[in-house]
């Protein structure tokens, strides 16, 4: 093991939507403040521009992608089939893509590997006699348990990955989470969420708002899914800031990308947000005092215990998209911001979580 002041961290960031970035960038900034001269690689099919947008400390970026989590239809519905071909085709292959893992780290030579949250990392990790962490709101071999755990051809994935899984010396599992009780090194945390600054006043003034029209951020963590508002007859006290792709540019509707502000410093200065159940923006939103919409994920086991915990602690109301108008969202956000606020969770997750980081790597 280097020093603390020479020491190598490989963070293996899932690139399916940009929760987990979420999970990992506040650990890291908090890692930073520990140990300023700690290199950092960080590999993740996301773009430089997206890690770096969360990420503070100095980091060599390393494209690429060591898990798929599951095919998306959209940002609620997942294709069975494809992430049933997809899993049988990865673990056809387990052994190679096994050795040319264990190749890379060995390599590479990091004194820690921390994953949020493949499993390919951690097992090429065990083979290379190197230290790993694991770290998430879920695991894939849970998920994949929920879905495919009948299928004849299932219990020799689920036992490869469960074994991966396993072999992290510890998986740190946030709050709110999936129980995940066949990982035996579990230990749950408390939230991570990164904290926003409120910039409501030059918000309101770049958009030009009226003084009682209230803005509603949609976010469905880096997945595609587009409602359709520009066809619905506009709420005059409502102002949408959507994705610059919905190419929705109109009155009443505005792409949030031309703001220029943080994405957390956006969610400090709406009234709300419209998401789906996913841990970034649930804990994001709480964290940071925001009312939360929500559209219900389709058989996504994960979004129960976050449901569970965001209804403890923020405002919040499931909204169901057969029955959506502009109109009716409005009335949902103005209720909301009317409803006294709970006290806001603290997210001590990211301290805790670097803490246990500094000590494996010093």
């Amino acid at each position: 093991m280097n020093s603390a002041s020479t020491a190598h961290l490989l963070v293996d960031v899932s690139a399916h939507g940009l929760g987990h970035l979420a999970q990992v960038a506040p650990v890291l900034n908090a890692l930073g403040g520990r140990l300023p001269n700690l290199r950092i690689s960080v590999r993740s099919g996301l773009s430089s521009g997206q890690l770096r947008a969360r990420i503070a400390p100095a980091f060599t970026h390393l494209p690429g992608a060591s898990d798929f989590g599951y095919v998306m239809r959209d940002a609620t519905r997942v294709d069975l089939a494809a992430t049933a071909l997809a899993y049988r085709r990865q673990h056809a292959e387990w052994e190679q893509l096994l050795a040319r893992e264990t190749a890379f780290l060995a390599a590479l030579k990091p004194d820690l590997v921390l994953s949020d949250v493949a499993y390919l990392p951690l097992a090429g990790a065990q083979r290379a006699r190197l230290r790993s962490i694991a770290m998430c709101s879920l695991n894939w071999a849970d998920l994949f348990a929920h879905f495919f755990a009948g299928e004849a051809w299932a219990a020799a994935i689920h036992h490869e990955m469960l074994a991966a899984y396993n072999s992290a010396e510890v998986f740190l599992r946030l709050t709110p989470a999936m129980p995940m009780v066949d990982l035996a090194k579990r230990r749950s945390i408390a939230p991570v969420a990164a904290i926003g600054r409120s910039r409501r006043g030059e918000l309101r003034e770049k958009l030009g708002c009226a003084a009682d029209e209230r803005l509603l951020l949609v976010a469905f963590g880096g997945f595609d899914k587009r409602l359709p508002i520009a066809g619905w007859p506009p709420a005059g006290k409502l102002r949408w800031l959507v994705p610059q792709a919905w190419c929705c540019e109109q009155p009443g509707i505005s792409p949030l990308e031309s703001l220029g502000l943080a994405f957390t410093d956006l969610i400090c200065s709406v009234d709300a947000v419209l998401t789906k159940p996913g841990y970034g923006t649930f804990t994001e939103a709480a964290c940071n005092g925001t009312p939360v919409l929500y559209l219900r994920r389709e058989n996504w086991p994960e979004q129960e215990p976050l449901i569970d915990w965001l209804e403890s602690n923020a405002r919040c109301r499931a909204v169901d998209e057969s029955e959506m108008s502009a109109l009716a969202i409005a009335s949902v956000v103005d209720e909301l911001s009317r409803q006294p606020a709970p006290p806001i969770p603290p997210a001590g997750g990211a301290d805790e979580a670097a803490a246990i980081l500094a000590e494996c790597l010093s």
